[in-house]
């Protein structure tokens, strides 16, 4: 399918908006004349990135001082159309094979210098389709390895020294995981904490016991029930009784009262009451009060009060105090001692609130016992209150039995820290924490992400080297049979378009790169080689003409080893730079040979002779003609005339001539006048090249041919002589180099009819 016709060209190159004459209609040869600067090479580059589908060929040409962007539109015979816009084809166009100047710099050489870019893009095109596929695999797999490697040094990068400590990368991402690393770390701190404080820990005591002293509450219930059981019942009752009538306190006013029952008045044998100073004989309550508070009353109020005693002396003055300073000194030695030992025992002892369970359960039992005091006789037990805080205070103090406990437990582990502490080795204990550390960060987040990352993109990177080693052993099995033969293409061509060199030693070389193709010129049986530091090389012995001629050797040799060239669409943009006339010549003619072959060809050029030369003998019925014409500030694209152009001066003066004889007329009789003079110096140059050679002038010509007249080298006849020097004359008044006035010379109608004939029939001659 070939390019059928420009439909839409806007706002790119030197084309503002082309519509109209967009609609030209191209054939299987279509020629684009056009003055450079033109638009040759825009239109050249249009087709070069449908080809590739590269919008930014188009885009890099958005034409200077438009505000929108390009927008192009170009229809294949039985195709959809090709819109660019917005950046971007609609469809790609990959069988269109271009050569111009891009194709130069990418494949041969930029300016004088060949680089690596030239010699890979060059490898690819002798690859041809089938190779470039294969070159293109390897270049992908390259490509994935460099992705690996730049994904592996950012993967790196994440793992920082500081993350990893003097590990490498993989030595790192190798540790193996540990569940009991935290604990190890803990421990091995605390070890190298106890080493580094050794002589610390030496001076530093173990715990001491911890205690506080418990409540006799079934000695207490047991004292606080006691009475004097041989104290007759009913005596009790009466004593008591009346003890109840006197109130609270009764029993111990009367108590203390017997004690002042004062010895009798003379001639009496009885106490007198102490109150109103009578007898108390009379009284039946004495003697009962005498069996109430006997011996045994007071041996129990004795034991009350040395319980009371007991109790405070366990429970109150300094031993509280000395409590909370034995637990002060344990939680400052529970804290030196969580250092270095795993599991020691937290002190955390509220003895604020033991303090006021110990008052409540003290205070209760205290205030049963003072009770007790009040009535010793009346037997009593502690109340359900004061068996609650007692049981509250036992657990706290049973709290505290088994802190002391476990801290006499942990003075065992005190005595094994210091036993180590003594002969530690800080280097090794250091190297040991640092080993744990390392292991936790390694799996630990972030670390354990980054390394996993890591070990997937290196484990992929090994997988995709494997698939890059396969593609190149397939690419070099390829190009043994392929260089060769390409080799000899090129030399073929380089024959036909009679270079003065050859190249040699045509061979693909593997690179970090991929692939690129090497080889030398070869001038005299003389290889040259393509850089060099001094000396001959490409770049001092190959003329522009020569680089240009090998360009074109390369472009039809990669276009003979196309498989699918019959499909192919050829698009040749000035092959004519720097070209000697020979091998112009021998352009066209391989030009003419390759559009026999190719689906389409499109040919672009400022040279009129060059596009001649392949419009003629060309196939009328499918050929076309376009000429890229000035607009305003731009261009536009309009049919060109290719048999107007083929038409020289030479035939155009000859055409004036000869309608002036038939029509004459005012409107041409000067112009006429002044071709005749033109006229007869062509006929000269062809008919006597070597006598009349180039810038040589009429007169002299005239005064050679006379004196060459009757010899052996004569030029003309005397008659004809004669005849030229008329016409010479005649032509002379409208010359502008022998009659100052030759533009306003009067013309003759008759007159310069018969110079007309004159003129043409000598010219026949």
């Amino acid at each position: 399918m070939t390019v059928d016709r420009i439909q839409l060209l806007r706002n790119v190159g030197q084309f503002d908006n082309v519509s109209t004459g967009a609609q030209l209609p191209f054939g299987k040869l279509t020629l684009v004349y056009a003055e450079n600067g033109r638009g040759k090479t825009t239109l050249a580059t249009i087709l070069r990135s449908v080809s590739s589908g590269d919008g930014d060929l188009v885009s890099e040409r958005h034409r200077l001082g438009s505000q929108h962007p390009p927008h192009i539109i170009f229809t294949r015979q039985g195709a959809a159309p090709h819109m660019f816009q917005n950046g971007a084809w609609s469809l790609s166009l990959p069988h269109i094979a271009v050569f111009d100047d891009a194709f130069v710099a990418e494949n041969v050489c930029s300016g004088i210098e060949i680089e690596a870019v030239h010699r890979q893009n060059l490898h690819e095109l002798i690859l041809g389709s089938q190779g470039v596929q294969l070159n293109a695999t390897l270049r992908q797999r390259i490509a994935d390895v460099e992705q690996h490697n730049r994904a592996l040094r950012e993967r790196t990068d994440a793992i920082p020294a500081s993350m990893r400590g003097t590990l490498t990368i993989d030595a790192f991402s190798a540790l193996q995981p540990d569940p009991a690393v935290t604990a190890k770390i803990e421990e091995a701190e605390r070890h190298l904490a106890a080493a580094r404080a050794a002589d610390l820990i030496q001076r530093q005591v173990a715990f001491q016991p911890l205690a506080l002293p418990a409540f006799d509450d079934q000695g207490s219930d047991a004292l606080l029930a006691r009475d004097l059981p041989a104290l007759e019942t009913a005596a009790a009752a009466q004593v008591q009784a009346h003890f109840a009538r006197l109130g609270s306190g009764g029993e111990g006013w009367v108590s203390q009262g017997m004690s002042r029952i004062g010895p009798a008045s003379a001639g009496e044998d009885h106490e007198i009451c102490p109150f109103c100073a009578q007898g108390l004989a009379a009284s039946p309550l004495i003697s009962q009060y005498q069996s109430y508070f006997s011996a045994g009353y007071q041996a129990l109020k004795a034991d009350i009060a040395a319980a009371v005693i007991s109790i405070n002396a366990a429970h109150a003055g300094d031993i509280p105090a000395a409590f909370e300073r034995a637990v002060r000194a344990a939680s400052q030695a529970s804290e030196f001692w969580t250092r270095y030992i795993q599991g020691v025992p937290t002190i955390d002892v509220d003895t604020a609130a033991i303090g006021r369970a110990w008052n409540a359960a003290r205070n209760a039992v205290l205030a049963a016992f003072r009770a007790k005091q009040a009535t010793p006789l009346e037997p009593s037990q502690l109340s359900e209150e004061a068996r609650e805080t007692i049981l509250a205070y036992e657990v706290v103090r049973q709290q505290i039995a088994d802190l002391s406990a476990s801290l006499q437990v942990t003075n065992q582990n005190i005595a094994l820290v210091k036993e180590r502490a003594a002969g530690a080795n800080l280097a090794a204990l250091n190297d040991d924490l640092q080993r744990l550390i390392q292991v936790r960060t390694r799996h630990s987040e972030p670390a354990s992400g980054l390394c996993t990352e890591y070990l997937t993109e290196k484990q992929a990177k090994t997988a995709t080297e494997g698939a890059r080693d396969q593609a190149r052993d397939a690419l070099d099995q390829y190009r043994r049979t392929v260089f060769p033969t390409y080799q000899t293409a090129i030399n073929d061509y380089l024959q036909r378009f009679n270079a003065g060199f050859r190249i040699g030693q045509v061979a693909s070389v593997n690179n970090r790169g991929g692939s690129s193709a090497n080889y030398n010129v070869v001038i005299n049986n003389i290889s040259v080689a393509l850089t060099a530091q001094g000396g001959p090389s490409f770049r001092n012995t190959l003329s522009a003409g020569d680089r240009n001629t090998l360009a074109l050797a390369f472009f039809f040799a990669s276009l003979d080893g196309d498989a699918a060239l019959a499909n192919k669409i050829v698009v040749i943009d000035d092959p004519m730079t720097s070209l000697d006339e020979h091998r112009s010549l021998t352009t066209v003619h391989e030009m003419r040979q390759l559009h026999d072959r190719v689906s389409q060809m499109i040919v672009l050029s400022h040279s009129k002779p060059f596009l001649l030369g392949v419009w003629a003998n060309s196939d009328r019925s499918s050929r076309a003609a376009i000429r890229i014409a000035r607009q305003g500030a731009g261009s536009t694209l309009v049919a060109w005339d290719v048999t107007q152009d083929a038409i020289t001066e030479h035939d155009r003066r000859h055409a004036l001539v000869s309608n002036y004889i038939v029509s004459g007329g005012p409107d041409t009789e000067r112009e006429t006048a002044q071709a005749l003079r033109p006229i007869l110096e062509a006929f000269l140059r062809v008919a006597f090249p070597a006598h009349y050679p180039p810038e040589f002038l009429l007169g002299p010509f005239v005064h050679l041919c006379r004196q060459r007249v009757g010899t052996a080298d004569q030029i003309l006849s005397q008659g004809d002589i004669t005849e030229l020097e008329a016409l010479k004359d005649y032509g002379n008044r409208f010359h502008h180099d022998s009659n100052a006035a030759w533009q306003t010379a009067v013309i003759n109608d008759q007159e310069l009819t018969g110079f007309c004939r004159r003129t043409l029939a000598f010219a026949r001659r």
